[in-house]
């Protein structure tokens, strides 16, 4: 996904009908976790301290409202809370890294806790199909006709922003080759993956289905929201504000989009 000059008309359209996606009836089953990893604080480049490189984790573990309880976060300022409790990655990112760069860097190298594989013919979770606001539940059973599941056991967590990639991204893949500022160029295409708010307390493991539970606002697409954040134009109030109303989108984010309206 490359950040390429911003048709309006496409920012403001939906996706394109007879076209898979996830903007259908709820809830929808539209992926599998494959992998659930936490990390611990360890010595760093720089002589500091990172819980960037995460490991598998075999055993179901619980999440709270600061994330997965075994999962640590160096840099509290910057990384872990509520509004960045549980990180995801599309597996794409790393394909993308490495057919840009000519390296090999693994799935997980990168920070996140999450990866899952599509099922049912649906698309990837990337930044172009999740949208701010998406409740995702992460195990139970729903049948066609049910709209909830009787185990309140089942954790659930809100996409509430992007990430926004770091000099550790550098510091991580430079201990396997010297590309300068891989970060950047993270950024610059958009796919840096997502932070989860916790809806709901839970457990979580991999091999547990993933349904979207909820899509408020489906036209907010991590994809629309790089591109507008990062977009050296300024737009019409109708473009940004409806951005502005999603009140669970964090607030520097909205700081950002705030001064892309014409006339500010």
């Amino acid at each position: 996904m490359s950040l390429e000059p911003i048709n309006i008309a496409t920012l403001i359209s939906s996706t394109p009908k007879n076209v898979a996606d996830f903007n259908q009836t709820l809830p929808l089953h539209i992926a599998n976790l494959t992998c659930v990893r936490a990390g611990k604080s360890m010595p760093f480049t720089r002589e500091q301290l990172s819980a960037i490189d995460k490991a598998p984790i075999k055993a179901p573990v619980a999440v709270n409202f600061m994330g997965l309880i075994t999962d640590e976060q160096a840099d509290r300022k910057h990384h872990g809370g509520p509004l960045k409790a549980v990180h995801q990655l599309a597996p794409a990112t790393y394909e993308k890294l490495n057919a840009e760069f000519g390296l090999k860097v693994r799935v997980g190298t990168l920070g996140e806790n999450l990866t899952t594989e599509a099922v049912n013919g649906l698309p990837e979770m990337t930044e172009s199909t999740v949208c701010i606001g998406d409740v995702y539940q992460y195990g139970g059973e729903y049948g066609d006709t049910a709209t909830s599941t009787d185990d309140v056991d089942n954790l659930q967590l809100r996409i509430v922003q992007p990430r926004r990639p770091c000099y550790k991204i550098n510091d991580q893949i430079g201990q396997f080759t010297k590309v300068p500022n891989i970060a950047a160029w993270v950024s610059k295409q958009g796919i840096a993956g997502w932070y989860f708010k916790v809806v709901r307390d839970g457990m979580i493991s991999a091999d547990l289905p993933v349904y979207l539970i909820e899509r408020p606002y489906p036209f907010a697409t991590l994809e629309k929201l790089w591109q507008l954040s990062n977009s050296k134009e300024k737009f019409n109030a109708n473009v940004i504000e409806p951005w502005l109303s999603i009140e669970c989108l964090e607030e520097s984010w909205k700081k950002v989009l705030a001064k892309k309206i014409r006339g500010c």
